[in-house]
């Protein structure tokens, strides 16, 4: 798909309104694409904060990712370096015990021609189970399985927990993922945004 295609495609996303009426904020899609980007980050949707904004990862979250990644927020928010596609585009809700899932029109409609449009994609980095179950062929059920299997994807693609503040607990208790992936994320990543 040429870059044309995802100048087209863009304007589409951003004004879609195909789940309004499920949208307890209305639509306003985030996403951040570009045809040079060689990393993709794919989260589950955007919360609150990053509904106001407009701008992906911008809370807590988005700290803590940029950490793992080893990159600055100007390299972070470089669209041809960064490409930032989550499962939803739309601030979904909430529910008892956080936000809802994304929407799944979201990526019915969306899903496949963006990453068509994003050719450059070398590394693809896969935060949150709504995410798993899209991007990653894995029998595993629970994160840290997952997580541990990490090589099974590597090169292209790397599951994460969500850098979510709510996992502090996760993180403390799997201290071998920062202690022995997040270097080799680190490299890899800058391996990338380099060249």
């Amino acid at each position: 798909m040429s870059a044309a295609a995802l100048d087209a495609l863009l304007p589409e996303i951003l004004s879609c309104k195909i789940c309004k009426k499920h949208l307890p904020l209305g639509p306003r899609p985030v996403l951040q694409v570009h045809e040079n980007a060689r990393v993709l980050i794919v989260g589950q949707a955007p919360g609150t904060r990053v509904h106001e904004s407009g701008t992906p990862f911008d809370d807590p979250s988005g700290v803590r990712l940029r950490q793992w990644l080893g990159v600055t927020p100007e390299e972070f928010y470089d669209p041809s370096l960064f490409a930032i596609v989550p499962m939803g585009f739309c601030y979904p809700g909430t529910g008892k015990s956080g936000d809802l899932p994304p929407r799944p029109e979201c990526a019915d409609t969306w899903r496949k021609p963006v990453l068509a449009a994003l050719p450059n994609i070398e590394l693809t980095i896969v935060l949150g189970m709504y995410a798993r179950r899209w991007h990653l062929d894995s029998d595993h059920k629970r994160l840290s399985d997952v997580v541990a299997d990490w090589e099974s994807f590597w090169p292209s693609q790397l599951p994460l927990p969500h850098p979510s503040p709510r996992n502090i607990r996760w993180f403390k208790q799997h201290a071998w993922f920062e202690r022995d992936i997040i270097p080799v994320l680190q490299r890899r990543v800058r391996q990338l945004i380099d060249q």
